[in-house]
């Protein structure tokens, strides 16, 4: 099928990771997104991998652009993680938080969400970073590749998380399934997918610039994981709660399911 979307692609034009972040994460008062794209995945991952069981030597994270709050629980359950980008300025947005330099992107205000949920909060170190030391790798790859980590190839994994990437890279519903099918191939038999997304969708902008996002509803994602061998363990859609014109998402939708073969 042709794509007939005026917008652009995020893996093949790139956008400003500086913006996106800005746009999307910020802690401004006046930024909307704040209960949807922020405490949602915070608090979802906290829950599913305090009492969901996850946990293991290796999660790999396949997410847009550059931003890492939903990994804070992760490095808590997992030795190793590997986060791999499509573009040379997301490593660089990435690898300047890591390495803590000046002009890294400010994550304080998603560390402090997290530590108002701790129940004890002397338990809380520093989570920031704990979730540096245990980024090990920073990996560029290429989805249109068999192996999309050529001429790495990557251990299986434990866990793979995907955030809002898969929407904005599939241009129809064979291309989702293409790519999701890639994805799990990076896992372990027995290994868990947790996938965010976006419902009901068709754009969102960086800045001036406009991306395309692959439309589709619950169904198509539920039978889309179902039918790449997985069992679904949860599900879970939330209402819009942000206002902007930045994109038009209807609901979010978050689920985690395990590959059984």
């Amino acid at each position: 099928m042709m794509d007939s979307s005026p917008h652009k692609l995020y893996h093949v034009h790139g956008f400003d990771s500086r913006q996106f972040l800005e746009d999307y994460f910020s802690g401004d008062s006046d930024m909307g997104f704040g209960d949807d794209v922020l405490k949602f995945p915070i608090e979802n991952l906290r829950e599913v991998f305090t009492v969901g069981h996850i946990h293991g030597e290796i999660l790999i994270d396949l997410s847009l652009g550059s931003f890492i709050h939903h990994l804070y629980s992760a490095c808590e359950f997992f030795k190793n993680i590997m986060v791999l980008k499509v573009s040379n300025r997301c490593i660089m947005e990435l690898k300047r938080w890591v390495d803590e330099r000046t002009g890294a992107f400010y994550w304080g205000h998603t560390s402090k969400h997290l530590q108002e949920k701790e129940e004890n909060s002397d338990q809380f170190e520093d989570k920031e970073g704990k979730l540096r030391s245990a980024i090990q790798h920073i990996v560029k790859y290429d989805p249109e590749k068999e192996n999309m980590t050529e001429p790495l190839v990557l251990p299986p994994a434990d866990c793979v998380i995907t955030t809002w990437l898969l929407d904005a890279i599939s241009k129809d519903q064979d291309d989702y399934i293409r790519y999701l099918r890639k994805f799990s191939r990076l896992l372990k038999p027995g290994g868990r997918l947790i996938i965010f997304g976006v419902i009901d969708s068709t754009y969102f902008k960086v800045g001036k610039e406009k991306f395309h996002v692959f439309t589709y509803d619950e169904d198509f994602l539920r039978k889309a994981v179902v039918g790449e061998g997985f069992i679904i363990d949860v599900c879970k859609v939330r209402k819009r709660t942000a206002l902007s014109n930045i994109n038009d998402y209807k609901s979010i939708i978050f689920i985690v399911a395990r590959k059984e073969k």
